[in-house]
């Protein structure tokens, strides 16, 4: 009976060690201290790697996310990766957060949960200045560049129905710039604030904006489905906005307000 009941002590401590290993390494995103975020870092202000800063990934969106953080009791670790992969690391919980001015479109809805949109803008159509593009109609015939798994891409496509473009992707935005440059594209659409820093960099190049449906503007932090934090980033956000912090974060890497 002694030896019995050894054995079940035993089996019991067992399954108590197990089950303690098993809700330490399974942490959720609410208990964790460090929160893996994940972006696309080719999107200048947005998320870029600073060569200056011993290749440092920084910019508006990493800011924002160690800002929100600070408030909330946790750090960032950013993690770069494939625009078309975030989502993905998201449900592999690979990732407990993305921030990589990402809109909160409706079939993206289906996969993850969104925050508030914290910035809006446009899409623009990057050409060259000596192509004499004057509007979407001079493209019919050519090459049109997106970033895949962007709703650049579906302005692409778009495009195509209206215009009869050619459109091909690219996973980062430098490779869009440069093969409209190189003559590879007649024009590549990136959203307007990013497309700028680029027209600012490139005097050959010009651009013009296009716009973004109503129900497909701005950028969200996105979130796996469920999780436990998006509420209390939501509401680190609204304290954001209405004390002045935002607007802070937006001149400095936008230079301007808020449209």
């Amino acid at each position: 009976m002694k030896k019995l009941m050894a054995i079940i002590m035993i089996s019991l401590l067992t399954v108590g060690m197990l089950s303690a290993c098993g809700q330490k390494n399974g942490k959720s995103a609410d208990d964790k201290k460090v929160l893996v975020m994940a972006t696309s870092a080719d999107y200048p202000p947005f998320e870029y790697v600073d060569t200056a800063k011993s290749d440092k990934i920084v910019g508006f969106d990493i800011d924002l996310a160690n800002a929100l953080a600070k408030k909330l009791g946790y750090k960032i670790k950013v993690e770069d990766k494939d625009f078309s992969g975030l989502i993905t690391a998201l449900k592999t919980k690979q990732a407990d957060l993305v921030l990589s001015g990402m809109t909160p479109t409706e079939k993206r809805k289906k996969n993850v949960d969104f925050s508030d949109v914290y910035y809006e803008a446009n899409d623009m159509l990057i050409t060259k200045k000596d192509s004499n593009i004057k509007s979407v109609e001079d493209l019919k015939g050519g090459k049109v560049g997106a970033q895949l798994g962007s709703i650049q891409e579906d302005a692409a496509k778009d495009l195509q129905k209206k215009v009869n473009v050619q459109v091909e992707t690219r996973n980062r935005i430098p490779e869009l710039v440069q093969d409209v440059v190189n003559g590879r594209f007649q024009g590549a659409i990136i959203e307007d604030t990013v497309a700028k820093g680029y027209l600012k960099k490139d005097k050959q190049l010009t651009g013009m904006t296009l716009g973004s449906k109503d129900d497909e503007k701005g950028s969200a932090i996105a979130f796996p489905k469920g999780s436990p934090i998006k509420d209390k980033f939501n509401k680190a956000l609204k304290e954001m906005k209405d004390n002045g912090e935002l607007d802070k974060l937006v001149v400095k890497w936008f230079g301007g307000e808020q449209k």
